[in-house]
């Protein structure tokens, strides 16, 4: 990928766009499931909706990869706090789906206070022929039954049924930023500004607090907590990012209460680039494990970094996601767009990484070629089956005919949430109030395609 993808074409299918008007419609988060089968998504409405991926028919072999409308619930709704006048939101900060243990599948959504567990069921058979019940439900006389039957199940609909398991509440002051699902498959972790806790999916009532570094005088924070993940496959171990750019490896091992990280990952600043902007663009506004456990993947207001777990004092890679925006962070901080949090991914063999940018562009970087491309997700440029161009910001100088320039920019149309498909090259791109699928395919001829 690179300035020369314009010779290449990265085919795409846009499999599904959902257009809403409200400001309650607008997603909040995205998340795939542990197979790629099941996509969830998050909005600021409370609602969670779920989408299935079709498998592949006879009739139509190039059909498999669209994702319809599973399910759709109600997962939170507005609250308020008397005790501290405050009115909680209903939207959803994350979503996190468990391991399938059985036929059911199982998911955590949070809002600000408050951590739900959702179980998914299908039902597609129903019990008739009762001995002490009518078709409707009702008694029967006993006197009326003569004989006994043996009940028998009988097709119906298909009808997909979510239900909730376990509402864990009361366990932040402040409002969760993240919450990640441990290796175990029994516990998880959820994060605040100032405090993580360790949770039993089975026990609602009590939680374990393993980060708190609120200190005694509020006056003296000079930091907070903005995100955290477990390790994918060390049960002990989970980071935690903050607001200065920093990244704490800690292990549950060493003490009940973490305050004392194992490792600390930070980048030495260069004065030379010191700005009043400074502390805010670097905040680490999200950290994900690879899939192998071996880096972690941050990214930060305008770039996207990849860090070795067995080095700490620098980056192994580095990747500038809008560099040209340096020029425009005095507006940006104006507006309040320098406060977005923009999320990142890795494709399911931790060779590319992707990330969001405003305008609704969203940029994929190869880490073994070094190329990179900006795409962009717009109901204007996709139309189903068609092919992606990529896009080019121009800051200055000559300009291509396609180029755009940075001064026109859309800084209200960004891409803060985007996810990637476990195993395949599918991604799912939260652009504002639409949801975006893209798929990579092959081009007939041979001729390969996309990142």
């Amino acid at each position: 990928m690179g300035e020369d993808t314009d010779t290449r074409k990265i085919n795409h299918s846009f499999l599904r766009d959902h257009s809403y008007v409200t400001e309650a419609d607008i997603i909040s988060t995205v998340e795939f499931n542990h197979t790629g089968e099941l996509l969830a998504t998050g909005d600021k409405g409370g609602r969670v909706v779920i989408f299935q991926r079709e498998p592949e028919s006879k009739n139509a072999p190039h059909s498999q990869g669209e994702y319809d409308v599973y399910s759709t619930f109600q997962s939170h709704e507005p609250e308020f706090d008397y005790l501290k006048s405050l009115e909680i939101e209903e939207k959803i900060n994350k979503i996190k789906w468990l391991p399938q243990q059985n036929a059911a599948h199982s998911l955590l959504s949070t809002n600000d206070k408050t951590i739900k567990l959702w179980k998914i069921t299908e039902r597609d058979k129903r019990p008739e022929g009762y001995n002490l019940k009518d078709e409707e439900g009702k008694l029967k006389d006993l006197s009326t039954v003569t004989s006994l039957q043996v009940p028998v199940l009988k097709p119906m609909d298909l009808m997909v049924e979510v239900s909730p398991r376990r509402i864990f509440a009361n366990g932040h002051t402040y409002h969760i930023n993240s919450i990640s699902v441990n290796s175990d498959c029994e516990t998880y972790m959820s994060a605040d500004d100032l405090r993580i806790n360790l949770w039993h999916l089975a026990i609602t009532d009590r939680s374990f607090n393993i980060v708190d570094i609120k200190p005694a005088n509020m006056e003296d924070l000079t930091e907070v907590i903005t995100a955290s993940e477990f390790h994918p496959h060390h049960c002990n171990l989970f980071v935690y990012s903050s607001s200065k750019g920093s990244l704490r490896l800690c292990d549950m091992r060493a003490a009940a209460l973490c305050d004392k990280h194992s490792k600390l990952f930070e980048e030495p600043e260069d004065p030379s680039n010191r700005s009043f902007f400074s502390e805010i663009i670097s905040s680490v506004s999200d950290v994900k494990f690879s899939h192998s456990g071996r880096y972690m993947l941050t990214r930060d207001y305008l770039t996207v970094k990849v860090w070795d777990l067995n080095m700490e004092a620098r980056p192994i890679e580095t990747y500038q996601v809008h560099d040209y925006l340096r020029s425009k962070l005095c507006s940006l901080y104006e507006n309040d767009c320098i406060f977005d949090k923009f999320e990142c991914a890795w494709n399911g063999s931790d060779s590319v990484i992707m990330t969001g940018a405003y305008n609704n562009f969203f940029r994929m970087f190869d880490r073994n070629t070094k190329r990179d491309v900006t795409l962009e997700a717009s109901r204007e440029s996709s139309k189903p089956r068609a092919v992606l161009k990529p896009r080019r910001v121009c800051v200055g100088g000559k300009r291509r005919r396609d180029d755009i320039s940075v001064d026109s920019l859309d800084f209200t149309k960004k891409i803060l949430h985007t996810a990637w498909h476990p195993a395949e090259n599918i991604i799912a791109i939260a652009a504002t109030n639409n949801l975006y699928i893209f798929q990579d395919k092959v081009l007939p001829g041979g001729a390969g395609a996309g990142p």
